[in-house]
């Protein structure tokens, strides 16, 4: 099994990349954002996901551990097949992912070619207790980590209260992930706060957020 190639890319198409290892062409497919970071003639060393079936041997490519890691997360989801995957991590980086999943947000995964509105919720759905691994494991920035193992726990305890202000927000136009994280930042800070003041508060953090 291939985990790793370390060469020179020689070419690049809409998907792949062919990375020549002393003298041989391997043809990786990778995503959108890996393959903007490769440029023909320069060295290259991709993380490898080996796929073997009956009939061809794939390889997968990734410039960093963390989309590797998200990749194989992502296709243990039913309907998710390495294509998917592959168009899901072309569309949102592996932070943006953390986040997303931890906000339930379903539109930033439909952005994704292949992803409709279905397959985005049981990607959430199936991966919401998944993700968290990733963010201990390491894979993850601080940041990212903090959307899951801090905001999200605080949304499952206040549960109604927080989902409010929530859809509050997206109603006044907001995207939901970045609602997500204005009342998960405010709510930290005030436990016992309703639904309305948790929107006033959030919609000031929004107002800093977008003055910075």
């Amino acid at each position: 099994m291939i985990a790793k190639l370390k060469g020179l890319v020689d070419s690049v198409g809409d998907d792949f990349a062919v990375i020549d290892v002393g003298g041989v062409g391997y043809l990786v497919f990778c995503s959108a954002k890996t393959l903007g970071k490769l440029a023909v003639g320069q060295a290259a060393a991709l993380h490898v996901e080996t796929h073997v079936r009956e009939d061809h041997i794939h390889l997968y490519g990734f410039l960093e551990v963390a989309e590797r890691e998200w990749f194989n997360l992502l296709t243990t989801v039913q309907g998710v097949g390495a294509k998917v995957g592959l168009a899901i991590l072309s569309a949102v980086t592996p932070e943006q992912l953390l986040q997303t999943i931890a906000a339930q947000d379903k539109t930033t995964l439909t952005r994704a070619n292949g992803v409709g509105p279905k397959l985005a919720v049981r990607i959430l759905t199936e991966l919401k207790d998944k993700a968290g691994k990733i963010a201990l494991g390491g894979f993850a920035p601080q940041a990212a980590a903090a959307a899951v193992a801090g905001a999200a726990p605080i949304l499952a305890e206040a549960g109604g209260v927080m989902e409010d202000a929530i859809s509050a927000l997206v109603n006044l136009g907001y995207r939901r992930l970045e609602a997500f994280e204005a009342v998960g930042k405010v709510a930290r800070d005030n436990d016992d706060a309703d639904s309305s003041t948790l929107i006033r508060l959030a919609l000031r953090q929004l107002g800093k957020d977008l003055a910075r």
